[in-house]
C-alpha cells in the first residue's frame, strides 16, 4: 500500500507541475488528488521542491534512458525512427513527464538546480549520439554538425508529438530522419 501511495503521490504531482507549474501546485491540491492527508504526503516528501526534485532528476532522467535504452541498434536509420515513433505510444503520465521535463529544460519551470541538471543530460546525449554516428558516417570530420542537426530534427518530431499531441506516422518520421541521415552515412548503416 505505501508504495501505491508512493506512486499515486508522484503520478499526481507530474499532472499538477505539467498543468500549472511548479509555483502554482500546492501539497494540498496533490493531497486531495490523491486522497491522502498531508501528514502522509509530508511522511514521503519533507517539501515541494524535494518532490519536484524526486521527480525531474529521477523518474524523467530515468524515462529517457529508458526509452533509449530499450531499442535495439539494427540500424542507425531504424533506431532513430523507433526512437521517435515509440513517442506515439507513450503513456498519459509518461506524456505529463515529458512535457514537464521540456518545460524545465527551457527554463520555464524549475530552479537553477533543476536546468543544470538537464544540462548535464543533454551534454551526455550529444556524446552518445555521436558515438552511435561516427562508426557509421562516411566522414567523421563534420560529426558534431550530424549530431546537432539530427538533435535538432529529433526535439521538433518529439515536440510535435508529446508536446502538441500529434500521432506522427512511423514511415513520416524515417522519411524526415533519412533526410538527414543519407547524406552522411555508409549505405550498410542505413539498411535494415
Amino acid at each position: 500500500m505505501d508504495k501505491d501511495l508512493r506512486a499515486r503521490i508522484k503520478e499526481a504531482a507530474i499532472l499538477h507541475f505539467d498543468t500549472t507549474g511548479y509555483y502554482g501546485t500546492t501539497i494540498r491540491n496533490i493531497a486531495r488528488d490523491v486522497d491522502c492527508s498531508l501528514p502522509m504526503i509530508y511522511y514521503y516528501y519533507k517539501n515541494k521542491k524535494e518532490l519536484f526534485d524526486e521527480i525531474i532528476t529521477k523518474d524523467y532522467l530515468q524515462m529517457l534512458k529508458r526509452l533509449s535504452m530499450q531499442l535495439e541498434m539494427d540500424s542507425v536509420l531504424e533506431f532513430y525512427t523507433k526512437l521517435i515513433s515509440n513517442m506515439n505510444s507513450l503513456s498519459s503520465i509518461d506524456r505529463h513527464l515529458y512535457r514537464l521535463g521540456i518545460k524545465v529544460y527551457m527554463s520555464f519551470d524549475g530552479d537553477e538546480e533543476h536546468i543544470k541538471a538537464m544540462e548535464e543530460y543533454e551534454n551526455s546525449v550529444y556524446t552518445r549520439h555521436a558515438e552511435l554516428l561516427k562508426p557509421h558516417l562516411r566522414e567523421t570530420s563534420n560529426i558534431e554538425a550530424v549530431v546537432r542537426t539530427l538533435i535538432h530534427l529529433l526535439d521538433t518530431l518529439i515536440i510535435e508529438i508529446v508536446v502538441k499531441g500529434k500521432h506522427l506516422p512511423e514511415e513520416e518520421i524515417r522519411e524526415e530522419i533519412s533526410l538527414i541521415l543519407n547524406r552522411h552515412l555508409q549505405a550498410s548503416a542505413l539498411s535494415s
